[in-house]
């Protein structure tokens, strides 16, 4: 297919209009005037504040992935936050999320393109602006969920690039003269008591400290970690990263704010919006996970009709086990809900034959004739064998939450509190769910984190196959797709010989 080239800079007049707002002069740091930045010198470290757009033209695809891509992270930041994990388990998991989706090396790193990992975490960044601009609570959400990763960024950036970063910078701190730390020392010695290394005057003599407005510090002087004179604060170096961190959440949240102004404009783009639209859910229900599901194929072993009875109370998430218990009670089930939990099935590994058989057996108030006119061409079509033969992908968790049809979609967005913890108990009770857990998932769902909810109920309910609270499906990470749910859960029911069998084949 042809592929539709867009410049970043030119695609609407919104954005030629954020970009000449939002562009600002590199600055030497020896020099303090501007200079021109060369392409091979456009990312100089890992580190970035991103004052600068992205000025080069990109395909559609590009835009789209590159925003994705840097969605997982920031996706299962917010997760890591729902989920009150320590900071040390949250650098993990972003850090393996990373290097999954959004790797970034620092300049020690010969063997890999450099330019090219920062050109598309650039991109990523400035696409998911014009997504998360368009209502306060994201713009908050996503400034938070930036900070956290850069936060990461910084805590594992070499220490030669990251002291050349802020070098390269023009921060609004002083360094604090010999003198004025012996006239303030006892004041800074008190205020650092909290400090593991030993305070003393020793300690003070050797230490660098950064004076700035109190205002730039907002958290270190609400824990009274600073000496503050005349309105300024006094910071020991150690505890720079506040100082960086407030600048940079302070300049995202402005320019999220500028770029919502300018929003409106883009509804000229109709390539653009569809995809905007998509990124912005992604705090809702995460961002589906690459794998080999997604395509419409199948994604596990084979399973046969007479299977499906036993799977899903077993290993279904609540979404398609509500399906499966409605459909066995009425003995029919409407279109949309067909369609979605045919195509789970599918992607399960139910072949055509095998889906035939399953829903002739389901749909018994029917007979032959009515079954073979009315619903056997649309199962063969979602097969991608009948119509336009495409080959339907199952739903995403994003999909179903969104979805037109609500009784069919989520059932922790879609139900009542009431209804969704009745349907808790009694579809997970005999899997070690109790009503002392109930308080835990509801609060999720009452923060709109309804995938973080159905994450910790595979925990809860998993909990004999050894996974523990904040593990998730794997790698601490959580549920994004239905299919995701069931392929892990039947992979924990395996005995250990016949797993690391089918590891060593594979």
């Amino acid at each position: 297919m042809r592929a539709l080239w867009l410049a970043f800079c030119d695609f609407t007049p919104f954005t030629r209009l954020i970009m000449e707002r939002h562009r600002k002069p590199i600055l030497d740091s020896t020099s303090h005037t501007s200079t021109v930045v060369e392409p091979h010198t456009a990312y100089p470290y890992r580190l970035n504040f991103y004052d600068k757009p992205p000025l080069y033209e990109v395909t559609l695809e590009e835009f789209e992935t590159a925003a994705l891509d840097r969605l997982r992270v920031l996706a299962e930041i917010e997760s890591s936050a729902a989920r009150n994990r320590t900071w040390e388990e949250t650098k993990k998991v972003t850090e393996t999320q990373c290097k999954k989706v959004l790797p970034l090396n620092s300049n020690t790193a010969t063997s890999t393109d450099r330019h090219a990992e920062r050109r598309r975490d650039h991109l990523g960044h400035f696409v998911l602006r014009l997504a998360f601009c368009r209502s306060e609570d994201l713009r908050r959400r996503f400034v938070k969920s930036e900070t956290t990763l850069f936060r990461v960024r910084y805590d594992t950036d070499d220490t030669r690039e990251k002291d050349a970063f802020l070098q390269s910078r023009a921060f609004n701190w002083t360094l604090v003269s010999a003198e004025e730390k012996e006239q303030y020392k006892r004041q800074l010695i008190a205020a650092n008591q909290h400090s593991r290394d030993k305070v003393d005057e020793r300690w003070l003599a050797n230490e660098p400290f950064l004076k700035v407005r109190w205002t730039s510090v907002p958290d270190l002087v609400e824990k009274r970690r600073v000496f503050l004179k005349g309105g300024y604060a006094y910071v020991p170096s150690k505890e720079r990263l506040s100082i960086l961190l407030e600048e940079f959440q302070n300049n995202l949240a402005q320019a999220l704010e500028m770029t919502s102004r300018s929003i409106p404009n883009l509804d000229e783009d109709s390539r653009l919006l569809p995809i905007l639209n998509n990124l912005s859910h992604g705090f809702i229900a995460g961002v589906p996970s690459e794998w080999s599901g997604g395509s419409g194929e199948a994604a596990g072993d084979e399973i046969k009709a007479d299977m499906i009875d036993s799977l899903a109370p077993a290993h279904f998430p609540l979404c398609m086990r509500i399906m499966h218990e409605s459909l066995r009670k009425d003995r029919h089930i409407k279109h949309y809900g067909r369609l979605n939990y045919g195509v789970f099935l599918k992607v399960l590994g139910l072949s055509i034959e095998e889906a035939l058989v399953f829903w002739r057996k389901s749909f018994s108030k029917f007979t032959d004739d009515e079954f073979t006119k009315r619903y056997k061409y649309n199962i063969r079509h979602s097969f991608g064998l009948e119509g336009k033969r495409q080959n339907y992908p199952a739903k995403s968790c994003q999909q179903l939450l969104t979805t037109d049809t609500p009784e069919y979609g989520c059932p922790y967005r879609h139900f009542s509190p009431e209804n969704l913890q009745t349907a808790l108990l009694s579809s997970y009770a005999s899997q070690g769910l109790t009503v002392a857990d109930l308080p835990e998932i509801m609060h999720h769902v009452k923060e709109q984190h309804y995938h973080v909810a159905c994450t910790r109920v595979f925990e809860i309910t998993h909990a004999k196959q050894g996974v523990q609270k904040g593990a998730g499906i794997g790698d601490g990470e959580h549920v994004t797709h239905p299919n995701e749910y069931a392929k892990r859960s039947m992979e924990l029911s395996r005995p250990k010989t016949e797993e690391s069998d089918k590891m060593a084949v594979d």
